[in-house]
Formats: structure tokens, sequence, C-alpha cells
């Protein structure tokens, strides 16, 4: 059966992931000391008991995710799961890099730690937000960013699903560019509860920072081929994979194009490796016929049948 593995980003994590796997598997112990260690906090503690509060700031979020993402995808690769492609939402690029060997789990984690610290310090410097906006078509709300572009910076961040935009960009824009939704006739627009205005312009202090920690990353040809975020279309180039990994952070996360180019590779089954289930769920609205299995837990990794 051909597989793809696809990992969760930010707003998948929850108090007490990770905690099981733990209680399980020595593996999953090795992982979360050693992460430990090189974040110089106690990754565990905050995943398994919170306070939720903490767990939601960006620099502590991006490397619990990515911890408990690359910890499922070993012990998938353990029971023999080889997945045909993979793609990761956003901070979900590290880990399905990792997942496909093209990054080493101490790589990948010292980057997704600098880009969880940059990313919030530029939402410090240049104060931000994201909104999302469900039951408007993709080109409505990229009209709507420029329309409100007079009060400050917004533009599409994510396109998660036909109906479902996040957009992000200075407070005044992406609340204007709410009004303009709303009278537009959007079905509901919820501003996120965000540290920033990740995948705008006001990430630029952080990409470049980031770019030059990139440049001195191994890289290596992945397992499989990845669909980043930024091109939605399948690589195995390194090169690529390094200039995409610094364009996200000011670039839309083409998320349903991503998700089309896995549907049209020819896979039967989609395993969602992580916290939460917010990429099933997307699937199921980009296309109802796609297969989505959530695999974050003990018990789910158990029952996997590949």
């Amino acid at each position: 059966m051909k597989l793809a593995l696809i990992f969760p980003g930010q707003a998948s994590q929850y108090v007490g992931m990770g905690k099981d796997l733990c209680e399980r598997y020595p593996l999953a112990n090795e992982f979360y000391d050693k992460a430990s260690d090189v974040l110089e906090f106690d990754l565990k503690q905050i995943s398994f008991q919170g306070p939720e509060e903490e767990l939601k700031q960006t620099r502590i979020t991006q490397p619990a995710i990515f911890v408990h993402s690359v910890i499922v995808a070993h012990l998938l690769a353990e029971r023999g799961v080889r997945p045909a492609i993979v793609a990761g939402h956003s901070l979900g690029e590290y880990s399905a890099l990792v997942g496909a060997q093209a990054i080493s789990f101490e790589d990948g984690l010292q980057l997704v730690k600098l880009r969880g610290e940059l990313m919030q310090q530029a939402g410090n410097r240049n104060p931000g937000t994201m909104a999302a906006i469900l039951g408007l078509k993709t080109e409505q709300v990229t009209a709507i960013c420029r329309e409100a572009e007079d009060a400050g910076v917004v533009v599409p961040a994510n396109f998660n699903s036909p109906e479902q935009v996040v957009i992000s960009g200075s407070i005044t824009g992406v609340h204007k560019a709410m009004e303009l939704a709303k009278t537009k006739g959007a079905k509901r627009v919820v501003e996120l509860v965000v540290s920033g205005a990740f995948h705008s312009p006001l990430m630029i202090p952080a990409r470049d920072q980031l770019g030059q920690a990139l440049a001195k990353i191994k890289i290596q040809k992945p397992s499989c081929p990845v669909v980043p975020n930024v091109t939605a279309e399948p690589t195995e180039d390194v090169e690529v994979i390094r200039r995409c990994l610094v364009e996200q952070l000011t670039s839309p996360v083409q998320w349903v194009d991503s998700m089309r180019t896995v549907i049209n590779f020819g896979v039967e089954k989609f395993l969602e490796v992580g916290p939460g289930k917010v990429l099933c769920g997307l699937l199921r609205r980009i296309d109802r016929q796609a297969v989505c299995e959530t695999v974050g837990t003990v018990e789910e990794i158990e029952n996997i049948h590949n």
C-alpha cells in the first residue's frame, strides 16, 4: 500500500502529549532527554503537565510538536512503515524531513529551537496577528487582503482547505480584512491566539537569520520525495529543500495544493504523525475519498497495519 506521512504544525499541541509514549517506549525517553539538553528547559515536564499557557508559547510549542512527531516516526519505521512521500504543515516540514532521513534529529531540533525563538522575537518586534476565514473561496480571501492593505500589512498565510484560509499581518491590516470578510459572506472569522504574524512579511528578520543557520546544516537526499509548503511540488533536491525552508517563514503554506499533489502521487492512505488530528480534518475537506489515520498515541501506534 502506498503511504503518505503528514506531520502537523503549531496548534496541534495539548497538555499530556507524549506521556504515554515515554511510559511504554525507552526510545521516547531518550529523545525527550536529548531534547531537554539542547533546549535548556524540561520539555517532558511542559509537554506532559503544562501549564497550557507555557506550552502555547511558540518557542516551546514548536520543539514539543517536533519531538513528539519524530518519536512517532521512528516507532513507525521500527514497525516497517515506509512512506512513498511525506509532507508537513509549516513547522511539520522539519519533522517530515527528519522522518525522511534528510536532516538528523539533532540538527532538526537546533533549527526548530532557533525558528521558534526567532519567530517569537519577530512577533515582539513587529506585533501582528492571524485570523482564520471560513466559507470563502481562496480567490475571495486573496482579493480581501489586497483591499485591506491600506490599513496595514495583511496576506494569505495558510491555504488549509478549499474554504479555510488563514490570513496574517499587522493588527490593523488583519482586523480590516476580518471586517471585509464578514461583509462578503464568510461563515466564520476567528482571530487566532498567536505570538506573531507567521508566514507574512513581518517575519523577514526571522527568515534572514534562519537562512544563515540553514546554510550550515547538512541536508541529505531524502529517502522519499518531500512536498515543501512553498512549492507544493515533490522534490528530493537538497538545495530546493533548503531554500524552501527559508522562504517558508514569509510565504503562504500551500496545503491544499500539497495534499492534491500527494493524492495525485497515487497514495492510498495518509498517516498523520504526531499530536492531534488537525491534518486529517483538513484532508477530508480537500478530498472526501482520502483515507487518513492519526498516529500519535501508544494505542494508535500499536494498531497500525501498514
